[in-house]
């Protein structure tokens, strides 16, 4: 027993250590963003400002666009998570409906994740561009709205639900898209937290496909537009640290709290 508890202690010290080690970047990062910026030259650096000060993100969304990339970036958010219910559709149909060439179409759509997506990325621009869509914001989100993994979680998941229940339903006189709502929708709610994370952080962190659709900076994300801040800006050391900590610390908040239901989920859909 004693040892065990030795060994417990020795692994619980490592990992705070390592834990610790790991965070210093993120906190020096954090803490810079409220340096003025004559501290970032001192020798030896700090890692706390001497003088506490919010220019650097006032300037970011005064001085600079970053308040237009927020914007298109929550917009980018919200459609994401429209785009969860198409995939919740999908995969109920995949689940529940029998029509011909359910299993065939379903391994297609599995077989799509398979494919890189900067191998799809070019065919993808053509089609946007001949729809007339290029440099619009509807060209930066329709690509995005549905995906191979969220109908895969979906239909595992939906799958198991009684089919019993849904023709009780029926004979109750529910339509299919009360049944959908009232009763699918309430039962997946683990699948539903999980893709919304994961949803969130993807519309959050978007910059590749934003970058090749849009021309016109009103458009740019906020990675794109902390990009363009490191080009135009790079010695601007304060304000480049307000960038980062800005588009990092709703990721790291979001995560924090509910990494539980990404593993969960993914438990959850794997047992399934």
């Amino acid at each position: 027993m004693a040892a065990k508890r030795i060994e417990k202690t020795v692994m619980t010290v490592l990992l705070i250590a390592g834990g610790l080690l790991m965070m210093i970047p993120f906190i020096w990062m954090i803490t810079s963003s409220f340096k003025p910026e004559n501290e970032f030259t001192a020798v030896p650096p700090t890692l706390l400002p001497k003088e506490f000060t919010f220019k650097n993100y006032v300037d970011l969304f005064t001085k600079l666009d970053f308040i237009v990339y927020l914007k298109n970036t929550l917009i980018i958010v919200f459609w994401s998570f429209v785009g969860l219910f198409l995939n919740a559709l999908a995969g109920y149909a995949f689940a529940k409906y029998e029509f011909p060439g359910n299993k065939k179409l379903f391994y297609l759509v599995l077989a799509t994740m398979m494919i890189p997506g900067q191998v799809t990325m070019i065919p993808v621009y053509l089609l946007i561009n001949a729809m007339g869509l290029t440099n619009t914001m509807a060209g930066i989100v329709l690509p995005g709205l549905v995906g191979a993994f969220g109908i895969f979680l979906f239909r595992q998941f939906m799958s198991t639900i009684p089919t019993d229940l849904i023709e009780a339903s029926r004979l109750d006189g529910a339509g299919e898209l009360r049944i959908f709502f009232q009763l699918i929708v309430p039962i997946t709610k683990p699948v539903f937290a999980v893709q919304g994370i994961l949803a969130f952080i993807g519309a959050w962190n978007s910059f590749l496909w934003p970058l090749i659709m849009a021309n016109d900076q009103k458009l740019y994300t906020l990675s794109v537009g902390l990009q363009l801040l490191k080009g135009q800006h790079g010695s601007d050391f304060g304000l480049q640290m307000a960038g980062a900590a800005f588009m990092v610390v709703p990721i790291i908040i979001v995560f924090s709290f509910f990494q539980k239901h990404i593993i969960e989920g993914y438990t959850i859909s794997g047992m399934k």
